[in-house]
């Protein structure tokens, strides 16, 4: 693809997200969770695992501690056993335990609202603070870059970096704040369904016209 323009690559990121918007209109956030507090715990322990192994983790887990209070005070073993198929799980259940202990001393038991204090928090770096801000509050601080996110809008031409953050910085450059929780949902779900690493479906790509790196 020839050099584009700013305004003319923002053209074409309205008519990707409107042609993703349509073809996934029930794109959203895979993690099952009823509130805030288990958004942020699932968060934590989807880092190195599936959303499907931490989903079916999570209902014990919130059976036993169905919020922050009693999370805080649980044994490091027994989060240890609960959450040991999702891989390291010595540091998440050392996280989730310190997570909830200072959602009870800082903020009374819940979850904070800004960026600045949900990084602070064990566990929450800046991704997984705009999977809270965005899905838990419906707060469009930034977009969430995972793997999947990253493959897309390098391949779509909206970004050429590899840092998380500065693809990030790129995407928030082209699509409006209101679009940016959404915008993640759509392209982790388009990275699943049609544009994998390993080998693209380009034939059954809805946005392929609008792709440099579309092989049809």
């Amino acid at each position: 693809m020839k050099r584009e323009s700013l305004a003319r690559k923002r053209e074409r990121a309205e008519t990707v997200f409107g042609r993703l918007r349509e073809e996934y209109p029930d794109a959203k956030v895979a993690l099952n969770h009823r509130n805030p507090y288990e958004l942020t715990v699932a968060t934590i322990l989807s880092a190195q695992c599936t959303d499907e192994r931490v989903n079916q983790v999570t209902p014990e887990l919130f059976r036993r501690f169905p919020d922050a209070e009693s999370l805080a005070g649980a044994c490091q073993d027994e989060v240890e056993e609960l959450v040991y198929s999702t891989g390291f799980f010595r540091s998440k259940a050392r996280n989730l335990i310190g997570m909830a202990d200072r959602v009870m001393e800082h903020h009374g038991g819940e979850v904070p609202r800004t960026m600045g204090e949900l990084v602070k928090l064990p566990g929450v770096g800046r991704k997984t603070a705009n999977v809270i801000l965005g899905n838990a509050f419906g707060i469009d601080e930034g977009v969430v870059v995972d793997t999947h996110v990253k493959r897309v809008s390098k391949r779509l031409g909206l970004t050429r970096k590899e840092d998380p953050v500065q693809v990030e910085r790129d995407l928030v450059q082209l699509f409006p704040r209101e679009y940016w929780t959404l915008l993640a949902h759509l392209l982790i779900w388009h990275g699943r369904a049609v544009c994998s690493a390993r080998k693209p479906r380009c034939e059954e790509c809805v946005v392929a016209p609008l792709c440099p790196s579309s092989r049809v």
